[in-house]
């Protein structure tokens, strides 16, 4: 049994993770260009929330806090792609994709309140407009396959909310969390085992 790195079509690697905080990075820095004022418009940004981002522009950082295994793709058969190697039928078995959710807590941060309700406005209402990302919206290894990203509110409750801005020792703040699936990532590995030849009966034989 040969054992051996999947090739062929584009498909979602290990940069899955930060594709899609890529993809969402770069979708709300876009939607929040329509605000106005301020001036420059807000920007959408990547950040740990070790130490507040900044206002000026104002800022609304994506923080993923938690990552899920998708539990209803869970047990699904390995994947059987028949090939033809040097003229040989073979069949290449791959486990299936690794199935995530992603969730985000987003947090708006400006010099005034105002502002900031304003950027988690326009959040909401680019999502209820776009509640799927797909094609050329994706970046990375995401881009040029079939993955689409579907996103949902997703509140968790305001003593859990309380507990997040605890362990990052940061002043409570208002935010809303999406949760994004589904996300795959494909395995790297691969067996590669001779094809079954079928054979066919002829009249009077035994198969």
């Amino acid at each position: 049994m040969a054992h051996g790195l999947l090739d062929g079509a584009a498909v979602p690697n290990f940069e899955s993770i930060g594709d899609v905080s890529r993809t969402l990075r770069d979708f709300l820095t876009a939607e929040l260009a329509a605000l106005a004022p301020p001036n420059p418009p807000p920007i959408a940004l990547l950040h740990d929330l070790l130490a507040p981002p900044p206002t000026a522009p104002p800022s609304l950082s994506l923080f993923l806090y938690d990552i899920l295994e998708d539990g209803s793709a869970r047990n699904r058969a390995p994947i059987r792609t028949p090939q033809q190697i040097a003229g040989t039928q073979r069949v290449r078995i791959a486990k299936p994709p690794l199935t995530l959710a992603l969730r985000y807590m987003f947090t708006a941060w400006a010099a005034d309140r105002l502002t900031e309700h304003r950027m988690i406005g326009r959040v909401l209402q680019a999502f209820l407009d776009h509640p799927v990302l797909s094609g050329s919206q994706l970046v990375g290894s995401l881009a040029n396959t079939n993955e689409a990203l579907k996103l949902t509110l997703s509140p968790i409750a305001l003593e859990d909310r309380a507990q997040v801005w605890e362990a990052i020792k940061l002043p409570y703040r208002l935010s809303i969390n999406y949760e994004v699936r589904v996300v795959h990532i494909d395995p790297e590995l691969a067996d590669d085992v001779p094809g079954v030849v079928e054979a066919i009966a002829q009249p009077g034989e035994v198969a």
